[in-house]
């Protein structure tokens, strides 16, 4: 095996990561501090939470940027393995909000397993495809990986619709990037299509979710939505200005979550909105750098699955926001209030960046 001294991380991901994080952390004080001085008599209370697991998260990133992936990709079956046990764990033994079982307490703290859950596949599914690297182009093989991820596809999806839908997006794109055909993806988009409409059909409240979006104003449930909706439409071309926002004041219900962006449109205007929205356009194109000059393919594999996964939250979130689809309760990367969410975002960055400082240090394998 030959060697270079090619050791620098990719400093324009770097940057990009920390612009987001700092401006997440500013938009949320700026979303939360109305919901944090009326639930928690302190306006700062979302924004110590976070800024605590942004600087873990941050700590995270640091710590496995340093490392070779290829020595966090020999645990992957085991981190599928545990992702499984506190999927299961939580229809079991989760804690109940808003409707939905999401999470775990581990006495004080509490997490979101599905957060845990899309790295683990990511890693798993470079770690299956890296293996059997010569099998790659049969549609069996294609069809038995993502048959391999469906446990937890199924699990996550019980109470959570946008994370199953992450994992299954995730899990064909690295089948994407690892194949040179292309018509066999006709029949797994049909497959997956078909998968999602089975379980919008199993619970009656997914239908429900389905009515409220093409018809809002009749249903009390579309109140989130309509009042998201006059928050971007009130923010005009240059917004009211950060902290001037009336929607966030109890109209538009946990503001600093899953709706943060109509605050964003609303306070920062359409600009605001537009350059938030090409931030995280140079993201996935620095992920998708990063997958096409990585030095192997297992590298490739996990740079594309989280250049996937940021992609697709980031389109679901914005769209659900502007009601473009069901409502399927996601967050912004980086921007939303979610501890859980920041420190796995945060260490799947450190993932990048390590691909990204292995670039030219494994030339001939």
């Amino acid at each position: 095996m030959k060697k270079t001294d090619s050791r620098k991380v990719d400093g324009t991901l770097l940057i990009l990561v920390l612009i987001l994080v700092i401006c997440g952390l500013v938009l949320l004080y700026s979303t939360s501090a109305y919901n944090g001085r009326v639930k928690f008599n302190d306006p700062a209370y979302y924004f110590k939470k976070q800024i605590f697991a942004t600087a873990l998260g941050v700590l995270g990133m640091y710590v496995v940027a340093k490392m070779d992936y290829h020595n966090i990709l020999k645990y992957a079956p085991a981190l599928y393995l545990v992702a499984l046990g506190l999927s299961t764990a939580v229809l079991f033994f989760g804690q109940e909000y808003n409707g939905s079982k999401r999470w775990l307490s581990l006495g004080p703290l509490s997490f979101q397993p599905s957060e845990f859950a899309k790295v683990a596949v990511i890693l798993f599914l470079a770690w299956v495809i890296e293996r059997t690297r010569r099998k790659t182009t049969s549609f069996l093989f294609m069809v038995l990986v993502l048959v391999s991820i469906l446990p937890i596809v199924g699990l996550v999806g019980s109470n959570n619709l946008s994370t199953a839908i992450i994992v299954l997006g995730v899990g064909i794109i690295t089948i994407f990037v690892s194949n040179p055909r292309y018509l066999p993806f006709f029949w797994i988009g049909g497959a997956g299509i078909g998968f999602i409409a089975v379980f919008l059909s199993v619970e009656s409240y997914r239908m429900e979710r389905l009515a409220i979006w093409k018809n809002p104003e009749a249903f009390d449930k579309g109140f989130q939505t309509i009042q998201g909706l006059y928050a971007i439409g009130s923010g005009g071309i240059f917004g009211k200005g950060l902290g001037s926002s009336l929607q966030k004041l109890g109209f538009v219900p946990e503001a600093q979550n899953d709706m943060i962006f109509s605050i964003i449109c609303e306070e920062l205007g359409l600009v605001g909105a537009i350059l938030v929205m090409l931030v995280f356009a140079l993201l996935i194109w620095r992920l998708m750098v990063i997958s096409t000059h990585a030095p192997d393919l297992c590298g490739a594999l996990i740079a594309a699955g989280i250049m996937g996964h940021i992609a697709i939250q980031v389109i679901l979130n914005i769209a659900v926001v502007t009601n473009s689809i069901p409502n399927t309760g996601i967050t912004l990367p980086f921007i939303s209030y979610g501890g859980t969410s920041v420190v796995f975002l945060l260490g799947e960055m450190g993932l990048a960046l390590s691909v990204s400082r292995n670039q030219g240090f494994y030339l001939e394998r």
